[in-house]
C-alpha cells in the first residue's frame, strides 16, 4: 500500500468515525427534546405574598426586561431557567390584584402565559419554595429578572 493511499485509508476511518459521533449526539439531542412536558393546569391564581406577585402556592412570580410588548422573549434554554406560568384556561386574580391587569399571551411553544400589567409572569428554577426570591435582580438572557409589585411593575431593590 503506498503511503497516499494508507492516509486516504486512515481519513476514511475518521470521517466515518466522525459520522458516528455527530450521529450519537443528533440521537441524544431530540431524545431529550421530544421528551413529554406536563400540561398547563385548567386554571391559575395570581395573588401578593410578602408584598409581590406569586401563584396559588406562594411560588415568587417575576418579569423579564426584555419581554417589551406583551409577549415573550424567553424561549427554549430560557424557559427552561425561568419557567413560565401557563395555564390552558382562566387566570384568577387573588385578593389584591387588579383582575383587569391580568391576561394571558400565547407563546411560541403554543401555550398560554400568564401576564400581568402586560408583563409575561415568570418562575425562577432557583426558586425551590414559597417565597423564595433567589431571581431578584439576576442579568441573564440580556436583562434583568425583578419581582413584581400589585401595581405590576418591577420591584427593582434588593437584587
Amino acid at each position: 500500500m503506498s503511503k497516499m493511499s494508507g492516509l486516504l485509508a486512515k481519513v476514511g476511518v475518521a470521517v466515518a468515525g466522525g459520522a458516528l459521533v455527530v450521529t450519537g449526539l443528533t440521537a441524544a439531542t431530540t431524545a431529550t427534546r421530544s421528551e413529554p412536558r406536563a400540561a398547563p393546569p385548567a386554571t391559575v391564581v395570581v395573588q401578593v405574598t410578602d408584598g409581590h406577585l406569586a401563584d396559588q402556592t406562594g411560588r415568587s412570580l417575576y418579569l423579564f426586561l426584555a419581554d417589551t410588548s406583551g409577549t415573550s422573549t424567553c424561549n427554549d434554554v430560557c424557559a427552561a431557567q425561568w419557567p413560565p406560568l401557563t395555564t390552558q384556561g382562566a387566570v384568577t386574580a387573588g385578593s389584591g390584584l387588579d383582575a383587569a391587569k391580568l391576561k394571558t399571551s400565547d407563546r411560541q411553544d403554543g401555550t398560554k402565559q400568564a401576564t400581568y400589567n402586560n408583563h409575561p409572569l415568570y418562575f425562577f428554577s432557583g426558586d425551590t419554595g414559597p417565597i423564595q426570591t433567589n431571581g431578584q435582580g439576576v442579568n441573564a438572557f440580556g436583562a434583568r429578572w425583578w419581582l413584581v409589585n400589585p401595581n405590576g411593575d418591577a420591584i427593582t431593590t434588593g437584587g
